[in-house]
């Protein structure tokens, strides 16, 4: 008579399952990534490149790749798996409209934290550190400290005369005094003759 070989339900409170020890172990890694990405999105995110449709996407992004990662490492995921898997999400690109290399890069970050907490093997003081550390560095980043921040605003400018080879630096003295921002420099977008108009990306401290 053949022997039926019952394998454990990780739902109903098993040794290995996230109803049993684990799910202790489940919970921080969970908080320790909640509380991380709060951090960044809430109190560095919306300080400084705020848009608020973006905030659905991040804590959302960071939960699900968190979720898989976890689950797929509670059935041994290999490393090249694991970064296989944040490879593609790091590519991911929205088509419906244009965002910023810097919001693509809180992307990329939430993605890594959630990832990190999921299937980091350290410690819990290790995973502390290494949220701390991603944490400190953005707010070190963003601050102004170890890089000059630079703003960029969208313009609609109504002198075309100006937009043309050796006028550069009256096309930006007239900008600084109609704006009265410290610009750095310029890019020149859309030029439309018949309006005589222009869009302009305007770079200031």
């Amino acid at each position: 008579m053949r022997q039926i070989q019952i394998l454990n339900d990780p739902f109903l409170g098993t040794e290995d399952g996230l109803m049993g020890p684990n799910a202790l172990g489940f919970l921080i890694r969970l908080a320790f990534d909640l509380v991380t990405v709060t951090l960044i999105v809430r109190g560095i995110y919306r300080r400084h490149s705020f848009r608020s449709e973006l905030q659905f996407t991040l804590f959302s992004m960071n939960l699900v790749i968190f979720l898989i990662s976890y689950l797929l490492n509670e059935v041994e995921m290999t490393m090249g798996a694991a970064f296989g898997l944040f490879a593609v999400f790091s590519m991911l690109r929205y088509r419906t409209e244009n965002i910023s290399a810097r919001d693509m890069t809180y992307v990329f970050i939430v993605i890594a934290v959630g990832l990190l907490t999921a299937v980091s093997g350290g410690g819990w003081l290790q995973l502390a550190l290494i949220c701390g550390v991603v944490c400190g560095g953005l707010w070190l980043l963003e601050s102004g400290r170890i890089l000059e921040r630079e703003h960029v605003q969208q313009v609609h400018y109504d002198r075309i005369d100006l937009i043309g080879p050796g006028k550069l630096e009256e096309l930006m003295a007239d900008l600084r005094q109609r704006t009265g921002l410290d610009i750095t420099r310029v890019e020149v977008g859309h030029i439309d003759l018949l309006k005589d108009s222009a869009q302009l990306s305007v770079y200031h401290r």
